[in-house]
């Protein structure tokens, strides 16, 4: 089933458009690509895990997270200004938050997550952190002259005063190992992590009871998706990646998620299915530790 925007909808070939209000999940595309520092290729990601979502099965071999209902948003409006991007990203976010729903980005370029949690903090959800997985600390204070950068993204969250613990880091400079110091940013990174095959870890106990969890397909290992615009070997394996996802699950709850920096590569669908498949995994998760 396409929507009004042409867009293919999450899982159209099993599911229809439910109503908004019927519809647990609700997926914003924000097919945003302006401050890319390597490879392209961001902006055409929310559509094509949306075209390779139509070759899932509902049953994720656990649960059917599809029962929860799940509804496509027409992409967000990214033309114009960083700052009023983030204002379009950060209003269908309090649209979904009105109506008591959780909110799931496709990107597009880590710097629309600012948008979501703005989103949050002007809906007044305030205890809140925020948990990452990715190749890169996105601490600095700015890159290449941008606030809105992809790799500025995580300052603006911290500056906002919202808790931050990292996993899977393996590329960041000395300005963001101090900016970790000054905002008590928590990590466990990739050489922890990835020699030890650590499945899963405790956060801190003062760490919020409600958390976002955005996730870079960077912070996976090149192996697994190569497709992305900056690549770092040594990264989180398939199962891993889960495992870790399911630990947050299990401490906290999730109160929405992303999955952003895929970048297609003609030709090779296997990638767009597996970031398609990597959503309803993380749908499932939530669903079973609800």
């Amino acid at each position: 089933m396409q929507p009004e925007n042409d867009y293919p909808i999450f899982l159209g070939s099993e599911i229809e458009q439910p109503k908004p209000e019927d519809a647990f999940f609700h997926i914003i595309p924000i097919p945003y690509e302006e401050t890319v520092s390597y490879g392209g290729g961001t902006g055409k990601g929310p559509a094509s895990i949306l075209e390779a979502s139509w070759q899932l099965e509902t049953f994720d071999n656990f649960s059917s997270p599809s029962e929860l209902g799940i509804y496509t948003r027409p992409p967000v409006e990214v033309s114009g200004a960083a700052e009023q991007v983030m204002d379009n990203i950060a209003t269908a976010t309090k649209e979904v938050l009105a109506l008591g729903k959780m909110p799931v980005g496709i990107g597009g370029e880590h710097s629309v997550t600012w948008g979501i949690i703005k989103g949050l903090l002007d809906a007044g959800e305030t205890d809140f952190g925020v948990v990452q997985i990715d190749a890169h600390a996105d601490l600095r204070d700015r890159y290449e002259g941008h606030k809105h950068s992809h790799a500025s993204v995580m300052r603006l969250v911290v500056e906002a005063g919202v808790p931050l613990f990292q996993l899977g880091i393996r590329a960041y400079c000395e300005e963001e190992m101090q900016a970790r110091r000054d905002y008590n940013v928590g990590y466990l990174d990739a050489h922890q992590l990835v020699p030890n095959n650590v499945q899963e870890f405790q956060l801190p106990e003062n760490f919020p009871k409600k958390v976002f969890f955005t996730l870079d397909v960077d912070g996976m290992d090149p192996s697994v998706f190569p497709s992305t615009g900056t690549p770092v070997p040594g990264g989180l394996g398939w199962y891993q990646t889960l495992n870790l996802f399911e630990s947050v699950a299990r401490q906290r709850q999730i109160i929405g998620f992303d999955v952003l920096e895929f970048a297609p590569i003609e030709g090779f669908h296997a990638y767009d299915f597996a970031a398609a498949q990597l959503m309803y995994k993380l749908m499932g998760i939530i669903q079973r530790n609800r």
